[in-house]
């Protein structure tokens, strides 16, 4: 079982601190101020009228996006599904098969002896992979909405309502 991270919606104030903390997380070895051009954080804050909550991966054990992809470079690593750019085509088609929506694809722009080129490449939440303190959008939530679950942690979760639902405990077992 892969971990993930989860939003509680009834926390999250859609402020998008979450989005700045990714994207200057992934800014990579060449940190730059961040312009539209490379804003590219790996989750989204969707927001309606009542609620948000940030859109992300959700690291499924038996990837759509990981299957769909022609070229493999999707693939598992250390309990989450990472995305190898170097071998991404950005055809698209593991964003038309992730039933969470949390893939896209992004257009890079790189400088290489004056000349620009432009990468289209997949875009996910990859756990921040590599850092240390780990998920960089859970360390700044200002009201900690963001959790990163564990599979002990979902098992704790599991026990937890099926002893509740054993003894008769509310029917919203949610709680």
């Amino acid at each position: 079982m892969n971990q993930f991270v989860i939003a509680d919606m009834q926390q999250c104030i859609g402020c998008r601190t979450c989005e700045i903390a990714c994207a200057m997380a992934h800014l990579g070895d060449n940190p730059q101020p961040l312009t539209p051009e490379n804003f590219n954080p790996r989750l989204k804050v969707m927001k309606t009228f009542s609620v948000s909550a940030p859109m992300l991966c959700r690291q499924c054990e038996n990837a759509p996006c990981l299957n769909a992809c022609p070229n493999e470079a999707i693939y598992n690593h250390n309990g989450s599904v990472q995305v190898m750019q170097s071998r991404c085509i950005g055809c698209k088609s593991c964003m038309v098969v992730c039933p969470y929506g949390a893939m896209e694809v992004v257009v890079n722009h790189s400088s290489r002896d004056s000349r620009t080129q432009s990468q289209a490449q997949a875009n996910k939440c990859d756990l921040c992979d590599g850092r240390s303190a780990g998920p960089a959008c859970i360390e700044v939530c200002p009201t900690a909405a963001l959790k990163l679950i564990r599979p002990a942690d979902l098992q704790a979760m599991q026990r937890e309502r099926q002893q509740r639902a054993a003894l008769g405990a509310t029917p919203n077992l949610l709680q």
